[in-house]
C-alpha cells in the first residue's frame, strides 16, 4: 500500500505583511506626534492601518502611562514646548468659549488624560466643562449642591478609568463649615451613567482660633491643581487666613475606594508659602513633595517602616543656583522662587526665578527657558492618528529629509 502524503501547510505570512502583527509593532514608538506620521509615510498599507480610529485609539491607551508634554496652556492659548519634528503647531489646540457656555468667569482646575476641566461660574448658574482639545467636544455638567465654591473656590480633577478611552470621570472637592468644624467634600461624576455619585467628606485640620473668631463663617482653605499618583489625587491645602497662603496639609482622594484623607505634611518645611510646594510623584514611586528652599529643591518622600507607620523622608536635594539663571542682585532679598505649573507625567517643574520663567526635568535636569507668564497648565496627552491627526508633509533637504507639521 503506497502511503498518502499529507498536503503541505502553507507558507507562513511575512511578519509585515500580516496587519494584526504589523499593528502590534506600529503600538510600539514613542508617543511623540511625528511618529505615525513617519510610519504612515512607509506604505499606502500603513498609512490606512495608523489612520483607523480602533488604532488611534489602541494607541494612546498603550502610551497612557508615558504620554508626552506637548505644551501648556496659558489662559486659552496653546504654546508648544517639543522641539520639530514633533512641535505642535503655536495655537493648534487653543480655544475660544461660544455663546453656549455664556459668560462669567472661566477657572481652569487641570488637565488629565487628554481633557480639560474648566469651573465656569455666572450670575445664573455654575457649570463644569470637560473639553477634548482634539474632536472640540465639550461636555457641560451642572455643578451639584454643596460644591458650587460659596464659602471657597471650588477644586477637582477628570480622569478616566484604566483601560477606558471613551467616559470620563470628574471629582470636585470643596469645603464645608459648621460651627468652626470643617471638613473636606468631594463628589464624583460618571459620564457612563450621567449622575454625581454620593457626598464623601473627612475632617480637616483645625485652624486658628484667631482666625476662625475673625471670620466665623469662613474657613481660610483652598486647593491647589490636582495631582495623579499610583491610584490617588492629591490637593495641596492652602490656608489662606494668614497674611501670605500657607501649606496646611494634603488632601487625597483615592480613586478605587472612593475615600477622602488628609496628609499631614513634613514638620520640617510646614507653615511655608504654597508657592514653594509641589506635590508628586516620589522617586522609586509612591507620594512626594517638592519644597523650594532659597536657592534649592527638597525632594521629600512618604515612607511606611515595618509597623505600618508612615513618615517623611528628605531625600535628593537640587542645587537650583547651579543650574538655572538668577538674578544675583535680586539674590540677596529672599528666596525668589516659584512653582507656577508642575506637568505629573514627564516630572517636568514650571518655575520662576529673578531672571525669568523656565521648565526643568527633575530627572535630567535639563531646563528650557518660556517666555514670562503668571500661571502655566501643563497639556501631556498622547498624539495619536485618527480623525484629529496633523498632516505632515516630507520636505527633502540636503543632506537628508525631514517632517514639516502642517494644519
Amino acid at each position: 500500500m503506497s502511503s498518502r502524503r499529507r498536503p503541505r501547510s502553507p507558507p507562513p505570512v511575512p511578519p509585515l505583511e500580516d496587519d494584526n502583527l504589523l499593528s502590534e509593532i506600529l503600538l510600539r514608538p514613542p508617543p511623540d506626534p511625528s511618529s505615525l506620521p513617519r510610519a504612515s509615510l512607509v506604505a499606502k498599507r500603513w498609512l490606512g492601518l495608523v489612520s483607523d480610529p480602533s488604532f488611534s485609539r489602541r494607541f494612546r491607551l498603550h502610551h497612557r502611562r508615558n504620554p508626552p508634554l506637548l505644551g501648556f496652556f496659558e489662559g486659552s492659548h496653546f504654546e508648544p514646548t517639543m522641539d520639530p519634528p514633533n512641535r505642535v503647531p503655536e495655537g493648534h489646540f487653543s480655544y475660544e468659549h461660544t455663546d453656549d457656555d455664556g459668560y462669567g468667569c472661566f477657572r481652569p482646575l487641570g488637565w488629565r488624560h487628554g481633557l480639560q476641566l474648566i469651573f465656569h461660574e455666572s450670575e445664573s448658574e455654575k457649570l463644569v466643562l470637560v473639553r477634548d482639545p482634539f474632536n472640540g467636544d465639550k461636555h457641560r455638567l451642572p455643578v451639584p449642591p454643596g460644591l458650587d465654591g460659596e464659602e471657597t473656590p471650588t477644586s477637582g480633577a477628570v480622569f478616566r478609568a484604566a483601560g477606558d478611552i471613551q467616559h470620563f470621570h470628574v471629582v470636585l472637592v470643596d469645603t464645608e463649615t459648621n460651627q468652626h468644624h470643617t471638613r473636606a467634600i468631594a463628589r464624583v461624576y460618571s459620564s457612563e451613567t450621567g449622575i454625581w455619585g454620593n457626598l464623601m467628606a473627612t475632617p480637616l485640620p483645625p485652624m486658628p482660633s484667631s482666625s476662625m473668631d475673625e471670620h466665623p463663617t469662613m474657613i481660610g482653605i483652598w486647593f491647589t491643581i490636582g495631582v495623579l499618583v499610583g491610584h490617588s489625587i492629591y490637593w495641596l491645602l492652602t490656608d489662606t487666613s494668614a497674611e501670605t497662603s500657607m501649606l496646611d496639609g494634603i488632601l487625597e482622594f483615592d480613586l478605587e475606594t472612593q475615600i477622602l484623607a488628609v496628609i499631614p505634611v513634613p514638620t520640617d518645611i510646614a507653615n511655608n508659602c504654597i508657592s514653594r510646594f509641589q506635590v508628586m510623584r516620589a522617586e522609586g514611586g509612591g507620594l512626594g513633595i517638592l519644597f523650594l528652599s532659597n536657592f534649592s529643591a527638597q525632594l521629600w518622600k512618604m515612607e511606611t517602616d515595618s509597623n505600618g507607620v508612615a513618615s517623611w523622608v528628605l531625600g535628593r536635594t537640587i542645587e537650583l543656583d547651579k543650574l538655572l539663571p538668577m538674578n544675583p542682585k535680586k539674590k540677596k532679598r529672599g528666596p525668589p522662587l516659584m512653582i507656577r505649573g508642575f506637568a505629573e507625567y514627564n516630572n517636568v517643574l514650571f518655575i520662576r526665578t529673578p531672571a525669568g520663567f523656565f521648565t526643568l526635568q527633575l530627572e535630567s535636569l535639563e531646563f528650557k527657558e518660556l517666555f514670562k507668564s503668571d500661571i502655566y497648565y501643563p497639556f501631556e496627552s498622547v498624539y495619536a492618528a485618527g480623525n484629529g491627526m496633523c498632516m505632515y508633509i516630507l520636505c527633502v533637504k540636503k543632506p537628508g529629509y525631514y517632517l514639516e507639521l502642517v494644519d
